[in-house]
């Protein structure tokens, strides 16, 4: 299939700046996913969560995304992506000021849900958005604007974390209240940039006004070609498309391929990576400072390597990317759980002496001198000889006083795993889910798959705690390591090349398959 040989004389300061604003509700996005992980220790002490409440309490966000999934598409088909945008900035703004002030536990709940809704509707309806504004040659550099502002997101919550976790006692709110800035902002921003021009065509018939948008961007041809083409796509159309729509057949590749990529996303472990990285830090023996120091490079990796992709994707494409992704992301990982393989549990006297508990340090008096070769076998040596509270606070707390592993080998396993993930999973995904499924079925196309994506990410952070503590790190990571093989062969096998075609033309494609 030929792509299009047209000249765009394409307004790129004009287009660029849409698409960066559009994209802010990445940045609110990202800084509201990695900033909970700075907060850890302050909520989990102030509300005494027990490990499945800490879970939940960081997985509720995601719970709260498949809300927002689910209502996105619709609500942006029916009332415009612009307008379920400003929505969704006043939802991050409600829920950063409200869970910087919440008194208890249900309450911290219902606040992060609401951000929730908002991450929800930001990463299914800008994507679309972009997708729709951006010419094709530049659609994948464009639309992965959104996950660039993603990671922009993440390592701005890892600097504002470092900064702010010695400011007070209740450090946790002021982490999690400067959210309310950006969202304000981006409120405020939205209302200056244009409605789709496809939105305005296939919804309320509005030509003209959308052909003087594309002309904008794209200058007069392209504008004529371009409602010319999604008037010839309209004419095709049957009726709006419903849920069981996405069962067809002739549906079937795009939904493997979506669902698919969806799953693989979020199973090899990005979100326990982002919302837990001083925690996984802290497990490799690193102090409270340093471990937010890691994360803050953590966050930095993957700004750096989102920018190769965003220069990549129109280039080199999007198959080519997930293949060296995936395989990078599976050598990280089994790295990962080859350090924590080897690590060792050691107990000399002057590290027991500095732990404060005296009961706790008169059972561990008795273990001086004494070499565990896993945690599994270290717990069980432990279970019986503390009671319940006590042993909780070692396994979150005191363990990583007494680990002798190669934290340099854990360091740079990460950075590789996330660098992988910021060229590949990261921003491939949206590009592809923003191109792949027709007009007809596109709002509630994506809803579903967004929703199975939030519910894979929600069931990955609410287990990880348990993982850690449980089954050690060893096992954690190697099983990720293990999806992310399987990752590798699903892309190989199912996922098609999208790079340089029109959305229509991608239509055309998968629906012949």
């Amino acid at each position: 299939m030929e792509e299009h040989n047209y000249k765009v004389k394409m307004n790129r300061p004009y287009t660029i700046l849409i698409s960066l604003i559009v994209a802010l509700g990445g940045f609110l996005l990202g800084f509201d996913s990695a900033v909970i992980s700075g907060a850890v220790k302050g909520i989990t002490d102030y509300f005494e969560m027990t490990d499945a409440m800490l879970g939940f309490a960081v997985g509720c966000v995601i719970f709260g995304a498949m809300a927002g999934n689910l209502l996105a598409g619709p609500m942006a088909d029916r009332f415009g992506r612009k307008n379920v945008l400003i929505v969704v900035a006043f939802l991050f703004a409600v829920s950063a000021s409200w869970s910087a002030l919440a008194t208890n536990y249900t309450e911290f709940i219902v606040a992060r849900i609401i951000g929730g809704v908002g991450i929800g509707g930001a990463i299914l309806i800008a994507p679309i958005y972009i997708a729709e504004i951006a010419p094709p040659k530049l659609r994948g550099s464009l639309v992965s604007f959104n996950q660039l502002n993603i990671v922009i997101g993440i390592s701005v919550a890892y600097f504002s974390n470092y900064f702010l976790v010695n400011y007070g006692e209740e450090s946790w709110r002021w982490m999690l209240g400067v959210e309310a800035i950006p969202a304000m902002i981006y409120f405020v921003s939205l209302f200056t940039v244009p409605r789709s021009p496809r939105w305005l065509i296939l919804k309320l018939n509005k030509v003209k006004l959308a052909q003087k948008i594309l002309q904008k961007i794209g200058g007069a041809e392209y504008a004529e070609i371009t409602v010319a083409e999604i008037q010839r796509g309209q004419d095709q159309k049957e009726q709006k498309g419903k849920f069981s729509d996405l069962f067809k057949s002739k549906y079937g590749t795009i939904m493997i391929i979506a669902l698919g990529v969806a799953f693989f996303q979020q199973i090899t472990g990005i979100n326990a990576i982002f919302y837990y990285a001083p925690t996984i830090f802290e497990q490799a023996g690193g102090s409270t400072d340093s471990s937010f120091l890691q994360a803050i490079v953590v966050g930095l990796t993957n700004l750096v390597f989102t920018l190769v992709a965003i220069w990549l994707i129109d280039r080199l494409g999007r198959k080519p990317l997930l293949l060296i992704g995936t395989f990078s992301m599976t050598i990280a990982l089994a790295m990962a759980a080859l350090a924590f393989y080897n690590a060792t549990y050691d107990f000399p006297q002057e590290k027991i002496e500095t732990i404060d508990n005296a009961e706790v340090r008169e059972v561990l008096m008795g273990m001086e001198g004494q070499s565990f070769s896993n945690q599994a076998e270290l717990f069980e040596a432990l279970e019986d000889e503390l009671n319940s509270d006590q042993f909780l606070d070692f396994r979150r707390n005191q363990i990583t006083g007494f680990i002798n592993i190669n934290a340099n080998l854990v360091l740079i396993a990460i950075l590789l795993y996330v660098a992988a993930f910021a060229i590949s999973l990261g921003p491939v995904m949206w590009t592809l889910i923003s191109e792949i499924f027709p007009s007809k079925i596109k709002g509630i196309a994506i809803s579903v798959v967004g929703f199975f994506n939030s519910l894979v990410s929600f069931s990955v952070t609410q287990i990880f705690p348990w993982e850690l503590s449980n089954l050690g790190p060893t096992t954690t990571f190697a099983i990720y390591a293990l999806l992310s093989f399987l990752a590798i062969l699903f892309v190989y096998r199912y996922v098609v090349e999208t790079k340089g075609k029109t959305l229509e033309q991608v239509e055309e494609l998968l629906l012949r398959k």
